[in-house]
């Protein structure tokens, strides 16, 4: 799988961050680079956590949630979808008749059918919705994952935030004014070729030994580096530069000499019926991964399933290729997670851009529709088995408790126990709150 990443701000790619032995005179480019554009951490206001960790299921091109958790085949003509009702596992709650598995679990979702933006094209309200910022050409918010990454601790030798997946032309999921020390470790390859143990079939771009070079040969490199570290500080044992890249050079370090995460991208040491309920599939091997990933301590995964830009034959689509592979790989990893008593302590959020329109167009499609649209969340704290908000009975807008992707994310964040009004600084040194706008959502938090 190639997850074709832009290059930062400074023309530096992911994959070039720990490629020992590439580039460099002393072989690590991650401290540097790293400790160039980290602040110091800074924690929120106390408050208890229900959630440590957030797995992102993220639906690419927007998708018609109109036809999937708020079906309206009551509407008129040119409206209403091909697809049926079906009843779920809550009492008076239906999903479209696609989503059997997700109907089974229903108790354990809460559904969001409220939620709505104004921005109806991709790549501004992917960041809307992945920052719970309205984007601004002044400013670029960081990520959900980011901000995890700067505010939550991780046990050593593990990434904060990964990614599997991603799209080369949205720019999304990245860590803004955070500085690229914060941007996800991408996570490559294909889970098909790990039948082998020891052969994940999966990599972290840019976190590895290459060619003959090995972890004595990074030790002794180490080495070296500190005798220089030791002779600059010399100079100036004032610099808080010095121990930025003190700080970030033992990370990359901890990281290299550590076996959790490879061991954690590990598939062939899952059992063969748990591979096979999440289903063969790009999206369900890796929604797997990241479970394991969330298990090692890693804090945010976003796994990608793209192709729901669906302005020609939409129903088609949806019913043959798309909403079986995210029933199966949501029921899977739902109770996967709570199976493993960590539903309670992981929020699993399934989310795209936007919906689609109401009015079916004359390709069998629906086209871009922001006014209203609907998530799924499980765990990490947000009630089981419940729906928040309606829209009007075409779907063309919210009817009930209206909510905005700044409120989902202040939501999210106070879920993982973190003041969603904690003030950070941007590197020009003006402060700026987490969600400028967003407000948790009462009826959310439990």
């Amino acid at each position: 799988m190639t997850l074709p990443w832009r290059t930062d701000c400074e023309g530096f790619h992911r994959r070039d961050f720990l490629q020992v032995g590439a580039v460099g005179a002393l072989g690590l480019t991650l401290p540097g680079v790293l400790a160039a554009e980290a602040q110091a951490r800074s924690k929120g206001a106390e408050r208890p956590a229900k959630a440590r960790s957030v797995i992102l299921l993220w639906l690419a091109g927007g998708p018609a949630t109109i036809d999937m958790w708020d079906n309206k085949p009551e509407a008129p003509e040119g409206i209403r979808g091909e697809f049926k009702n079906i009843p779920t596992s809550v009492p008076g709650l239906f999903f479209s008749e696609p989503l059997p598995k997700s109907a089974q679990i229903a108790h354990k979702l809460t559904v969001v059918r409220s939620l709505y933006h104004s921005i109806p094209s991709h790549g501004p309200a992917s960041l809307f919705m992945t920052t719970g910022n309205k984007p601004t050409p002044a400013l670029q918010y960081p990520s959900f994952g980011s901000l995890a990454a700067k505010l939550l601790s991780v046990p050593r030798g593990v990434p904060p935030y990964v990614t599997f997946g991603g799209n080369a032309n949205t720019g999304f999921g990245l860590a803004g004014y955070l500085g690229t020390s914060y941007n996800p470790f991408i996570i490559e390859g294909n889970p098909a070729r790990s039948g082998d143990k020891g052969n994940s079939g999966y990599s972290v771009r840019g976190l590895s030994l290459t060619g003959t070079f090995t972890l004595e040969d990074l030790e002794k490199r180490d080495k070296l580096l500190r005798q220089f570290d030791s002779t600059f500080a010399a100079y100036d044992r004032s610099s808080e530069l010095m121990n930025g890249l003190d700080t970030f050079h033992q990370q990359a370090l901890d990281i290299l000499r550590s076996n959790r995460t490879r061991q954690a991208l590990d598939l062939s040491q899952e059992k063969p019926t748990t591979r096979e309920m999440y289903g063969n599939t790009p999206f369900g091997q890796g929604a797997l991964a990241a479970r394991r990933l969330i298990e090692a301590g890693v804090r945010f995964a976003t796994v990608t399933f793209g192709g729901w830009d669906t302005h020609n034959q939409n129903f088609t689509r949806l019913k043959n290729n798309l909403l079986p592979v995210l029933d199966t790989v949501l029921s899977a990893l739902v109770r996967d997670l709570d199976d493993r008593g960590l539903l309670d302590s992981t929020i699993v959020m399934v989310a795209g851009e936007f919906n689609r329109t109401p009015k079916i167009n004359r390709t069998a499609g629906r086209d871009h529709w922001a006014r209203s649209m609907a998530v799924v969340l499980a765990g990490g704290g947000f009630p089981r088995g419940y729906v928040h908000g309606s829209t009007d009975a075409s779907g063309m807008a919210p009817a009930t408790d209206p909510c905005t992707p700044d409120d989902l994310g202040a939501t999210l964040f106070t879920h993982l126990g973190i003041d969603p009004h904690l003030e950070l600084t941007t590197p020009t040194g003006r402060p700026m709150q987490l969600f400028r706008e967003g407000r948790p959502i009462e009826k959310l938090l439990g």
